[in-house]
């Protein structure tokens, strides 16, 4: 089975001819829902609301488009300073989301939507300039063949179709499980190298509740009706931390199965993800206290934090404990006397840190009543 192929056909037909078995019950702002015309809202097969998570100004990439709607919703989220980029293989799909563009844009008075035509597992590779290339120039031998795949490999690099740390947010509607189980780890990885350092992604998808048997996963049918190609509900948050994310939240879970075939629950699940952990780990004298409900946690890169303790963290933690979505659980504690740079030093420190280390170097007082002011 060429999975492409299959959920291709499918996605050409679904936006030919409304196709209810591919919808999950989604509710989506109707503010937002007005101006985008019917066809566009008959022809969407997603199982939740990714665009949601959009802001102002932001450039918002979403892997696999369809017939637009998301990305229309997103536009108007992200205003005119900000950028919406679709990306989708079905020809029809797209025919229908461009069509759409300047409709959106003159009700909203801005052109702030673009789609483009490419595999989400591939961001480097478009196939409107692939094919333009060769109607300029046809391929007529093996050595042309090779020669040709090595050029696409070359201006992938120079000149990706969705450049590297380009986006602010990645969202995708019911999508992902459509991609092939041999290039989901490409797809995982394209997602992070198109995506901004502090950038986040946001994936409403279908998840099974137990592995999927291998001829479920022949099935061509249920594949792409998005079902052999869901991930496993812990799959889904551990193929992102491979790709290298951080902080994968499970923010919708839907308890009521949209499938169940033989028996496993298929069900929609709303999944964020961030990027940003990189960096060296400095040392800086600086703690954090995790303020609970739970006793321990223990964060990606495996640093656990004792509820209400000061837990000594580099300096690049400490900075991501502060950001979402650790912010609202985490007490930065600064040192008393700053570390500069220079005194610094590299660390993967990452138990309790004492008191009496970030107030080092201050001498000890003793306060008077005078001195503040109880609240």
């Amino acid at each position: 089975m060429d999975v492409r192929v299959e959920v291709k056909d499918r996605y050409q037909q679904g936006a030919n001819e409304r196709e209810a078995i591919l919808c999950c019950p989604v509710d989506y702002d109707p503010q937002f829902l007005k101006i985008i015309p019917q066809d566009v809202l008959d022809r969407d097969y997603g199982c939740g609301d990714p665009s949601r998570y959009a802001r102002k100004g932001e450039v918002v990439l979403d892997l696999g488009s369809g017939g637009g709607k998301i990305c229309f919703i997103a536009s108007q989220i992200v205003g005119p300073e900000g950028r919406v980029i679709g990306v989708d293989m079905t020809d029809d799909m797209l025919e229908l989301a461009r069509a759409t563009a300047p409709v959106i844009a003159e009700k909203t008075g801005y052109a702030n939507v673009e789609f483009r035509r490419g595999h989400i597992e591939d961001l480097r590779t478009d196939l409107d300039v692939l094919d333009a290339r060769l109607q300029a120039t046809p391929v007529g031998s093996a050595d042309g063949f090779e020669k040709l795949l090595e050029e696409i490999e070359t201006e992938g690099k120079a000149n990706p179709m969705i450049a590297d740390n380009s986006v602010d947010l990645i969202v995708s509607n019911c999508v992902l499980n459509l991609v092939s189980d041999e290039k989901k780890k490409q797809l995982f990885a394209e997602m992070y190298r198109v995506l901004k350092p502090g950038g986040r992604v946001a994936v409403s998808d279908i998840v099974s509740d137990e592995d999927s048997p291998e001829h479920l996963k022949k099935d061509a049918k249920l594949w792409s009706g998005c079902i052999s190609g869901a991930l496993q509900e812990r799959e889904f948050g551990e193929a992102l931390g491979e790709a290298g994310f951080h902080g994968m939240t499970i923010d919708k879970f839907e308890l009521e199965p949209w499938q169940i075939v033989e028996g496993i629950e298929y069900r929609s699940v709303t999944l964020l993800a961030y990027k940003g952990k990189e960096g060296p780990s400095i040392e800086k004298n600086q703690a954090v206290i995790y303020k609970g409900p739970w006793k321990t946690v223990t964060d990606d890169d495996g640093h656990t934090f004792e509820r209400g303790e000061r837990m000594a963290v580099c300096e690049k933690t400490f900075e991501l404990m502060q950001r979402e979505p650790y912010g609202d659980q985490i007490v930065p504690v600064v040192p008393a006397i700053e570390v500069t740079t220079q005194e610094a030093f590299s660390c993967c420190r990452s138990d309790i840190r004492k008191p009496e280390e970030t107030k080092r170097g201050v001498e000890p007082v003793t306060s008077e009543p005078s001195q503040g002011n109880c609240c």
